[in-house]
């Protein structure tokens, strides 16, 4: 199958899922850099108004996109599966048809994110002060949806084949580039946030470029030939059952976030900046998370493909150990330095209150999210991704949106919108622990050997 073969179905369980982990993680830290780069140059440069504007589209970015890198993840899944058990005409077939749903999906999403834009920003209660600029920012990134959609397709593809370095330099090449164009739009020129989201645009680009580039000059079976971009039927479904699952979880998700910014939209616009900062430093706290469920999957999979069922749960084991623990040590850094990360951003003592009291509320119980998403990582490499989908929608949906609809009326004090999370999280992780324990790994038979095919197979 060409170099490479073996990261993840050969060796030291630890050292490989370390190994790729890490260049995930990285990947993830300078992808959250740029992210927060925009944050601190608009906060710093066009005020506490701007700042806010960028922070509440955040959550509506989320939703947009998640959708589609939830397929993205299910692509992922059945090309780490075919590339495990050496399927060369499935992997073939499936990286192609994955590219060209790539490119029909981020057009989808450039007009719908462009045209719902000011409906929907209307309908989360925004401030009509930050209304125009939230308007700018959004609009002018989803002009970028192609690029971004397809670079969460193509670094999907690399890392299900057990490369995750790739995607971790064309990242690092996008937060430098991202920053420097801000510093040069926002800071030198002061063009407004619609020219930090055009950084992210160019930044993005950069990214889906340096992906398919690399893709293309591959030697396995997953090369990628230009002329072959199309949907191939069966491939397209296998991913869609896969991948939908994960996308409306994501969606799900984001959606309840968008109603919880829409609650704190309720507080003002020095609520929504402190928050929106403090979301960005939470965002640093997904990077163990991230990383980790990514690579149960990958690991996962590949090992299911490969019939080497006793690695697989030796790989669950230690993800579910490593994962909370790193996220748990970001949290606690993240508490005992929140008033200087928030003042990072913007210093108003009403903006830093707020962004302060939701860090230390918030901060200390990242492991619950980390095991939640170990969980879900963990299903979706077995192919299964409808349980995370029903246990993510039931808790961190319905539950999360009934609890602050109801107790802010009762307790109109945001300290309840920010217990939203860690009382979801708790309780989602107490149900991903009793899946996990009554689970068996698809295709096992009773006496524990492989039997066969798979659940989407």
């Amino acid at each position: 199958m060409g170099a490479g073969q073996g990261l993840l179905i050969e060796g030291s369980v630890a050292k490989r899922m370390l190994l790729f982990a890490i260049p995930i993680f990285f990947s993830n830290l300078f992808q959250q850099l740029y992210n927060a780069a925009d944050s601190l140059i608009v906060g710093n440069f066009l005020g506490g108004q701007a700042l806010a504007a960028v922070g509440s589209s955040s959550s509506l970015i989320q939703l947009m996109v998640g959708f589609i890198n939830g397929v993205s993840l299910g692509a992922g899944v059945l090309i780490a599966r075919q590339f495990g058990s050496q399927d060369a005409d499935g992997l073939e077939r499936s990286v192609h048809t994955s590219v060209a749903l790539g490119f029909a999906a981020g057009g989808v999403l450039t007009v719908v994110g462009a045209w719902l834009t000011p409906q929907i920003l209307v309908l989360m209660g925004t401030p009509p002060e930050v209304l125009p600029q939230s308007v700018e920012y959004f609009r002018v990134y989803f002009l970028g949806s192609i690029p971004v959609v397809v670079y969460n397709m193509g670094a999907s593809i690399l890392q299900s084949i057990g490369d995750s370095r790739s995607p971790m330099k064309y990242l690092i090449a996008a937060s430098l580039t991202n920053i420097a164009l801000d510093l040069v739009f926002v800071a030198g020129f002061h063009w407004g946030v619609g020219s930090a989201a055009f950084a992210t645009i160019v930044s993005q680009a950069l990214c889906a470029y340096l992906s398919l580039r690399k893709l293309a000059k591959s030697a396995g079976a997953w090369r990628l030939n230009w002329r072959r971009i199309r949907f191939d039927g069966p491939m397209l479904r296998r991913i869609v059952a896969l991948g939908v699952p994960s996308g409306v979880q994501a969606s799900i998700v984001s959606l309840a976030n968008v109603i919880v910014q829409s609650n704190i939209n309720a507080f003002g616009a020095n609520a929504m900046a402190g928050c929106g900062a403090y979301s960005k430093l939470e965002g640093f706290a997904f990077l163990p998370v991230n990383c980790f469920s990514l690579a149960l999957s990958t690991f996962i999979s590949q090992n299911i493909g490969a019939n080497k069922l006793a690695r697989v749960k030796k790989g669950i084991r230690f993800g579910l150990v490593c994962s909370p623990l790193l996220a748990e040590a970001v949290g606690l850094c993240i508490f005992l330095f929140a008033p200087v990360l928030i003042a990072a951003f913007n210093n108003e003592p009403d903006v830093l209150a707020y962004g302060v009291a939701d860090a230390r509320t918030v901060s200390l119980f990242y492991c619950l999210l980390a095991f939640s998403h170990c969980g879900a990582g963990i299903m979706r490499g077995m192919g299964k991704p409808v349980v995370p989908m029903v246990i993510m929608m039931a808790v961190w949906c319905v539950l999360r949106i009934s609890y602050i609809t109801f107790t802010v009326r009762l307790i109109p004090d945001i300290r309840v919108v920010y217990w939203a999370y860690p009382i979801t999280w708790a309780i989602s992780s107490l149900i991903f622990a009793l899946c996990l324990t009554r689970m068996r790994l698809p295709g096992m038979d009773r006496a524990g050997h492989h039997a066969g095919a798979l659940p989407y197979e």
